[in-house]
């Protein structure tokens, strides 16, 4: 099912959540809405269930204008972060609940509930736990169930709000990589609120990177990770440092030295942005340099805050972690990767 936001705004006692934002969801793909906490992610998720109604403009289920219609009405499948479980029934029971309120027209009989509910416990790993309650389980096995009870009516679109919150770092890992392969298994519209990038990264095709109740930029995960579209989505998504420089006959300065970097086409004053693992170290004078002035282990590399020596401005760099260069007290480095936002 393919979702589309026309030119939605949102408004709560005037103030506005959303700006106009628009935003084409695939049929069967998985679409993260990342951003820190006011971005607006939630509003657009809750527009989309039908929980809230848009201000302004329209969202879409294929061609249907569904902006009037009931979370019931739009057929959603939606996993909260705290469960929401309903801690007197079973797990059998919680998964078929979906399925016993519906209407009796539409309700499947007694046998095709239990049916169907088994094999959801089945595909998300928990077979053999149904007769237990959710204070029987742990946190990730009630996060299993809560997605199975909302695939059981098989939704036309599956909404996810951070749905790992409220679990310990080693659990949010190994459900993301089974929430994954249960997607890919299932081919459900899914629609993923985060403020986890790393979460976001690795789950979605596509990530909407948001702030302040706008889009800022919609792309794969590489292609927003390795060419960030503004300032905001390059410090949000990874780490990086930044520099103030200004740009003269196609190339980029700090102060008065040159950085042997080339950007044809721009002048004036910006922002350099880099990665600190995207650099090289160099000796030239065209470089960035600076004194070791802290060093800490990150995974299987040394994180190096450098003071630079021509604004004493601090910036990251990683190196091996065995590198001759994490014992010195000067290192010179440039980035390979980089881009430099205007900022007059």
């Amino acid at each position: 099912m393919e979702v589309r936001a026309e030119n939605v705004r949102k408004e709560f006692d005037r103030f506005p959540a959303l700006h106009d934002v628009s935003l084409d969801i695939r049929s069967g793909e998985l679409i993260a809405l990342l951003g820190p906490s006011g971005s607006g992610k939630t509003t657009l998720l809750r527009l989309i269930a039908g929980l809230e109604r848009p201000t302004s403009g329209r969202i879409l289920f294929g061609d249907e204008d569904a902006s009037d219609k009931s979370v019931q009405e739009r057929n959603i499948g939606f996993v909260f972060q705290h469960y929401a479980l309903f801690r007197h029934m079973s797990i059998l029971e919680n998964v078929s609940f979906g399925l016993r309120v519906r209407p009796r027209s539409s309700r499947p009989s007694n046998a095709d509930i239990r049916r169907r509910a088994l094999e959801l416990l089945d595909l998300v790993q928990l077979s053999g736990l149904e007769t237990r309650f959710p204070s029987q389980l742990s946190g990730g096995q009630r996060q299993r169930v809560a997605l199975a009870r909302a695939l059981a009516i098989e939704p036309r679109v599956l909404l996810l709000d951070e749905p790992f919150g409220a679990l310990d770092a080693q659990v949010r890992r190994e459900l993301r990589k089974w929430l994954r392969e249960i997607h890919d298994r299932t081919g459900h519209t899914t629609v993923f609120v985060t403020h986890d990038q790393e979460e976001a990264l690795e789950l979605a095709d596509r990530l909407c990177v948001m702030s302040q109740g706008r889009i800022e930029q919609v792309g794969t995960p590489d292609n927003v990770y390795d060419t960030p579209a503004s300032p905001f989505v390059f410090a949000f998504i990874g780490e990086s440092s930044q520099l103030p420089v200004h740009v003269e006959n196609g190339a980029v300065h700090l102060g008065n030295q040159s950085l042997g970097l080339a950007a044809p086409g721009s002048a004036g004053t910006g922002q350099l942005f880099f990665r600190p693992h995207d650099i090289e170290l160099v000796e030239d004078s065209e470089a960035l340099g600076g004194n070791v002035v802290a060093s800490r282990r990150v995974g299987g590399t040394r994180r190096l805050e450098i003071a630079l020596a021509e604004t004493a401005q601090r910036v990251e760099i990683d190196l091996p972690f065995d590198h001759p260069a994490v014992e010195r007290s000067r290192v010179g480095f440039r980035p390979k990767r980089w881009k430099v936002f205007p900022t007059g």
